[in-house]
């Protein structure tokens, strides 16, 4: 059996971030035709819209650039998520860059002004608590 790997979706080239856009990337699009990895938006699973307005991790909580507090959508959708690392099995996970949910090792810095700092993303931190291999792409 061949590894299987999480992807963001939006990296797979699905229209699903926050602007309604995707972050496609050809070697990823290739990975899921080749039926190796698995496309995930847990912003979506989560329930949150797309399109949808952009949230920044602000004091271990997710909020909104209008200060609506999404924390409990993302937590929700990173256990969604999870789900399908459990179905399939996967031990890795390539996850959007500097996203709330997905970004590993640096994330927006809740200001909204393109800063970064050190951190992970809601559902980035649970793959890592669960050993799984997680690496970032922009």
């Amino acid at each position: 059996m061949s590894e299987k790997i999480i992807v963001s979706a939006c990296l797979a080239g699905l229209n699903c971030r926050y602007d309604c856009a995707s972050k496609e990337k050809e070697d990823i699009v290739k990975l899921v035709k080749d039926g190796i990895a698995i496309p995930v938006c847990p912003e979506q699973l989560g329930g949150l819209s797309t399109p949808r307005e952009p949230a920044e991790i602000q004091q271990n909580r997710v909020i909104t650039a209008t200060g609506t507090d999404v924390t409990e959508k993302y937590e929700n959708g990173a256990l969604e998520a999870l789900k399908m690392v459990n179905m399939t099995g996967a031990s890795k996970a390539i996850l959007k860059s500097k996203s709330p949910m997905c970004g590993y090792g640096e994330i927006y810095d809740g200001s909204y002004t393109g800063k970064l700092k050190k951190g992970d993303g809601v559902f980035t931190k649970l793959l890592i608590k669960l050993g799984i291999k997680v690496e970032s792409r922009d």
